[in-house]
């Protein structure tokens, strides 16, 4: 005994049809019968179907000639020269009407026949034309079952719209009193499983006379199975048979709802007794509901056109807002606020490497955190939706209800940058039409016993609670996470290019400088020396008694060295940027002991006690080496030259891969309102005016350390202050 699950059921090839219809196959090529309904002998004159097989309709004149005689066979070819496209016509058999069908499937044209129904409760009005001027989705679902009810009327008529996972939910009804509702209810994916959708989408209309009838089996020679899924009459799986019978219905017909190409939902009507339509009336039935389903489509669409110009509006008015800011995290923060109602979300979470800002209901900064490291580790795609973050993850990752679901927009993941939207735990009830389990039974098909899953026999309402999901993130709120998308590269890329332009003509401005460095330091150099000459002349010749005089020429000639010392030094800084630099490993230990000792007496502190410990090798140029020590140990002996006790301590400590220099005084230190600008040129703190010097000895060392692949840093308070040299540690 074979089992089958409902999502593998052959339904398109039952090997049978329903009572109503009667079926005669031929090849498409030589026009010879290979198949037929054993019930075609019912209303045509055969005295032996086993003869058929393998002839032409025209070599039995006296039992086809009403099949001869239409215009659909007289023009065989022509009706027949695209697939799957189904042509009627009317003819007469034995007086009576039967209507008469016919496409090609694959290598075989189908000639289908059943008999003309008249019906006389049918009542159609020029109403279809409201479906254009219905703008809300309740009303227009209600109208197009109102207009079927005069031309199919069943005892139950509903439009049961499919979800994202195949499930469905019935969204609109019109019924008998004394029948229960169904309104509202969902429904497992399994009751349509996927081939069935398949077929929905290909055949639009199905119909079901009569659940209790007998199927009519398809009499072939070939041991091929023949696809029936084009057939109207086509008979129906065991499993659907069963499930009408539980519901309490004998027949039903359903009519697909199609937007976009796609099977968005059913028509689906249900009858206590069985009912058989007239193939016209079910013709029309599929014309009104594609005119419902195009009137939905085009006031959606308009919908979201003002969706989208709305988006737009926003979106212009942030980017105005945006390109106020030169750093993104600022705009970003600044707009907040917005960025986090875009999309409906109930929190925000702006992420830049560690710093986090949040807006609305978060979660805490430790578990943003950990969502954010997981992200990094556990997706790929640039924007990661979830609604059901906390039934996946809640346990694993320590999650909080207001995590239930998230949007998360990578803005670039080598510096943890992301946008982090949040939703609250959704309590959802989802009332099912009766308890969606599978049961096994055994079901009779083509003279074989099969074990299927067995559908419900039950369709009480059956309450199920849902856990760890948020609201379902729709396609606008995606929507408007792509346009926030969109605006940060837009906005990054001008700042880009705004940046790109300042960067060159800053370069140009460097050159100038740099040129200008080089003149000032050749050309004013001379000028400065006849100048101190004359001076120190002057000095010379003037009487003893002359100390006013004398104080004053010294303080030119002091100006003058200052004068020249400042010139030297923005020509060395210049050069610490331009000079061309190869790295080798260099001793450090003589040139530290004698800039130290030169040091002291430049400074005129000899008592400062200079402390050198280990003086490990670095990798650097040489005298860019003796530039960066030069400054630092300076700057050291300077400014803790006015203490009791002046102290300076230089060691040398070995990282896996860096040589870290750490020289430290007991000076003055650096005050915390000007930390942020000690790198910078020219700069000189309140606390250092007594001293000697011009604020340029810090820019070289700085720049020279990025030059050398290191880097300079400080440590400071009141009680003095140390500065942190970062080499490259030299190859063994």
């Amino acid at each position: 005994m074979n089992f089958v699950e409902c999502h593998e059921e052959p339904i398109h090839i039952p090997g049978s049809i329903q009572s109503f219809g009667y079926l005669i196959g031929i090849d498409a090529e030589s026009h010879t019968i290979t198949f037929f309904s054993r019930n075609i002998s019912d209303i045509f004159t055969i005295e032996s179907p086993e003869k058929l097989f393998e002839k032409k309709i025209t070599d039995f004149p006296e039992s086809f000639q009403s099949i001869i005689n239409s215009e659909i066979y007289t023009s065989l070819e022509r009706f027949t020269r695209r697939k799957n496209e189904t042509y009627f016509d009317k003819i007469f058999i034995n007086e009576k009407e039967y209507h008469f069908s016919v496409f090609r499937s694959e290598s075989s044209i189908f000639l289908e026949f059943e008999e003309v129904l008249i019906n006389p409760d049918k009542r159609i009005s020029n109403k279809y034309d409201n479906f254009y001027i219905i703008d809300n989705e309740k009303e227009l679902w209600n109208h197009l079952l109102e207009t079927l009810s005069k031309v199919v009327n069943y005892d139950r008529m509903m439009v049961y719209k499919f979800m994202m996972d195949g499930s469905g939910k019935v969204i609109a009804e019109r019924k008998n009193e004394n029948m229960e509702s169904f309104l509202g209810l969902h429904y497992p994916e399994s009751d349509i499983p996927k081939q069935a959708r398949d077929l929905y989408l290909k055949k639009r209309k199905r119909i079901f006379s009569n659940v209790y009838a007998d199927t009519v089996p398809i009499l072939s020679k070939s041991t091929e199975s023949i696809d029936l899924t084009f057939s109207a009459s086509r008979g129906m799986s065991p499993v659907h048979g069963q499930y009408l019978k539980n519901s309490g219905a004998a027949s039903s017909f359903s009519v697909s709802i199609i937007i976009d190409d796609h099977l968005w939902g059913l028509v689906t009507c249900q009858n206590v007794e069985p009912k058989h339509i007239d193939l016209e009336d079910r013709v029309q039935a599929g014309i009104f509901t594609t005119l419902a389903a195009n009137a939905y489509s085009s006031f959606k669409s308009k919908s979201e056109l003002n969706y989208r110009l709305e988006l737009n509006e926003k979106m212009s008015q942030m980017k105005t807002e945006f390109l106020k800011h030169h750093n993104l995290f600022d705009s970003l923060i600044e707009c907040k606020k917005e960025i986090r109602n875009l999309p409906e979300a109930d929190g925000l979470a702006i992420v830049s490497d560690e710093n986090i800002v949040t807006d609305g209901n978060t979660p805490g900064l430790e578990s943003i955190n950990t969502i954010a490291q997981w992200a990094l580790e556990n997706t790929s795609d640039l924007i990661y939706v979830s609604r059901n973050f906390l039934k996946d993850h809640g346990k694993e990752l320590d999650l909080s209800e207001n995590a239930a679901g998230i949007v998360i927009y990578f803005i670039e993941r080598d510096k943890n940058e992301m946008l982090i939207w949040f939703r609250k735990e959704f309590d959802e009830h989802i009332n099912w039409a009766g308890n969606p389990e599978k049961r096994i039974s055994v079901f009779s098909q083509n003279g074989e016993e099969r074990q299927m899953i067995s559908p419900r026999t039950s369709f009480r309402i059956f309450t199920e609670n849902i856990k760890g999901y948020s609201k379902r993130w729709n396609s606008r709120n995606v929507s408007a996470v792509q346009a926030v998308r969109d605006l940060i590269l837009e906005t990054s890329h001008k700042n880009y290019n705004a940046i790109k332009r300042l960067n060159d003509e800053l370069k140009k401005v460097n050159e100038e400088l740099d040129s200008f460095s080089y003149t000032i330091s050749h050309d004013l150099g001379t000028p400065l020396t006849v100048m101190k000459l004359n001076a120190q002349m002057l000095l010379g010749n003037l009487r003893d008694d002359s100390e006013k005089s004398k104080t004053k020429i010294n303080s030119i000639i002091e100006e003058i060295d200052n004068m020249a010392e400042m010139m030297h030094d923005v020509l060395q800084l210049s050069r610490a940027k331009h000079s061309e630099i190869q790295l080798e490993s260099l001793e450090t230990a003589h040139t530290i002991e004698k800039i130290s000792a030169n040091a002291k007496m430049t400074y005129g502190s000899p008592n400062s006690e200079i402390i050198i410990k280990e003086c490990p090798d670095v990798m650097a140029d040489k005298t860019l080496l003796h530039q960066v020590f030069l400054n630092i140990i300076n700057n050291a002996v300077k400014y803790s030259s006015h203490k009791d006790l002046p102290q300076v301590e230089i060691e040398g400590t070995e990282d896996v891969q860096t040589i870290i220099y750490r020289i430290s005084d007991n000076g003055i230190g650096i005050p915390e309102e000007e930390k942020h600008k000690m790198f910078k040129i020219f700069n000189r703190m309140d606390n250092a005016k007594k001293f000697k010097g011009n604020g340029v000895g810090l820019s070289i060392v700085h720049r020279i350390m990025k030059r050398l692949g290191g880097n300079v840093d400080f440590e400071s308070n009141s009680e003095g202050t140390s500065f942190i040299l970062t080499f490259k540690k030299p190859y063994i």
